[in-house]
């Protein structure tokens, strides 16, 4: 899954946490600029490994790359500081939101900001998350614990546009939200990505993942066993065969 030309690159990759078993090996893909590429697959299968160290936050969680390149833009991310990451203009909303409960919406977005230079650009980014998600206008004072799920997430989203990242890296931005939320966060992942910020969205909502994204991956133990242009695998059903077990015919025919 790479032609040469990604604005972020991932080659050949192999992470460890420690044992004799690879969380991931030999992973290949890139995204482009001005893309959506969605990654899908089970628990387990390497989804957050693969975002943690991008991140360089692997080492967080015991782990390390053993093998293989991650670039941005022509430059090596191995081994920097998560920091540096960030104000490269790569930017994590991590998986179960993880928003600061304590302290106030206005108060999460400003920590989102803190790579951000000067009280103009600061205003600006500010102005953009309360544009895609204009109730946060009302709740900037609110302790951010309040906020339902669906708004937390949401919240998490704007959050990391606070840095206003080239390229945004969305963890299960669907998980435990209903249906008619999941649509919401979807149209506003649409919009960020319009508005010209490149998007790696790792997904157990392969629905969502495949509407959203240019190109796809599947992942199973570790590696990507399936890649393509988003649109061709969600109409050939192989990806519903592979990950999910479905037999893509047979469940036509039980529709009839």
């Amino acid at each position: 899954m790479t032609g040469g030309s990604g604005l972020l690159r991932v080659e050949g990759l192999e992470v460890s946490y420690g044992g004799p078993t690879r969380a991931l090996r030999d992973v290949t893909l890139e995204v482009p600029q001005g893309a959506v590429v969605s990654v899908v697959g089970s628990n387990g299968a390497g989804k957050t490994t693969l975002m943690r160290a991008i991140s360089q936050t692997l080492r967080l969680e015991g782990g390390r790359v053993i093998r293989g390149s991650i670039t941005f833009d022509g430059t090596s991310l191995v081994g920097r500081d998560p920091a540096a990451i960030v104000e490269a203009g790569i930017v994590q909303v991590p998986e179960g939101r993880r928003i600061f409960g304590r302290i106030t919406v206005g108060e999460n977005l400003r920590v989102g900001g803190f790579t951000t230079r000067g009280k103009v650009a600061l205003r600006e980014a500010e102005e953009r998350v309360i544009e895609l998600f204009p109730w946060i206008a009302e709740r900037l004072k609110e302790r951010a614990a309040l906020l339902s799920g669906g708004q937390q997430q949401m919240l998490a989203i704007g959050r990391a546009l606070m840095a206003k990242p080239r390229v945004l890296l969305l963890d299960e931005p669907s998980l435990g939200l209903a249906p008619i939320v999941v649509r919401q966060v979807a149209d506003v992942i649409k919009k960020i990505n319009e508005d010209g910020t490149s998007i790696l969205l790792v997904e157990q909502n392969t629905a969502m993942a495949l509407e959203l994204a240019t190109t796809a991956a599947v992942m199973a133990t570790g590696r990507v066993v399936m890649a393509g242009d988003a649109r061709e695998l969600a109409a050939s059903g192989d990806v519903e065969r592979l990950y999910l077990g479905i037999d893509a015919g047979a469940r036509a025919g039980a529709a009839r």
